[in-house]
């Protein structure tokens, strides 16, 4: 972590932790879910990873978790903090992918076409609550409108990979970590470890950020 900035929104400030890459090719603006921060293992590995590989990573703290508040706000209320924070996530001349785990994915993939990124990473989207899987939030990834991964776990009870549906138009790429639950966690007993299955998931984003031609600047509309 290179530095930490402060960025005010009507609810509150929000923290940015900056990963900074020496020669970046674009920034990956990642935020956490409803119920954890930005130590969550993915986020943290690819804070870790990313700048190696030439992506800036900033992950943001959302003004609510900055309060020290325990639960999170209405979809609407995170949305409006993600634009307010949005302007400060940006470089000059660098693409921005938008992104998040969980909520934080639902977040980017309702605002991210509006505010001019250039692509939508989702981790751990939840594609419905826990063993409501007639509560479906596919609507949400579907009218993302960009270029979208999703990174699931095999056994996430907000949504195993087999319940998405098919893309019909090339809407989002979904890459399976096998055996992980919603914050990636593998079982003990099986033949992949966490630290195997946390390379999966880096290995996969950077190389989802790396195909010719996808990561570039897009007005904001």
């Amino acid at each position: 972590m290179t530095k930490i900035e402060t960025a005010e929104t009507a609810t509150g400030p929000a923290r940015v932790h900056w990963y900074e890459a020496t020669e970046p090719r674009a920034v990956v603006a990642l935020s956490h879910g409803a119920g954890g921060g930005i130590g969550a293992r993915d986020l943290a590995a690819l804070a870790r990873v990313l700048p190696e590989r030439g992506f800036g990573v900033a992950l943001v703290e959302m003004p609510w978790r900055v309060a020290g508040k325990k639960v999170a706000p209405a979809p609407k209320t995170l949305d409006a903090g993600w634009r307010e924070i949005w302007p400060a996530l940006a470089r000059p001349g660098l693409p921005v992918v938008a992104g998040g785990r969980s909520a934080g994915a639902r977040v980017a993939c309702r605002t991210s076409r509006e505010l001019g990124a250039a692509a939508v990473l989702a981790l751990s989207f939840p594609l419905h609550p826990p063993g409501r899987p007639e509560k479906s939030r596919a609507d949400e990834l579907l009218g993302a409108g960009l270029p979208t991964l999703v990174v699931q776990g095999g056994n996430d009870p907000f949504g195993k990979p087999a319940d998405f549906p098919e893309p019909s138009a090339g809407e989002y790429r979904l890459v399976e970590i096998p055996y992980g639950d919603h914050s990636f966690a593998v079982p003990k007993r099986v033949d992949l470890t966490e630290s195997e299955a946390v390379t999966l998931l880096t290995d996969a984003v950077a190389a989802w950020l790396t195909t010719p031609g996808m990561l570039r600047t897009r007005p904001v509309l």
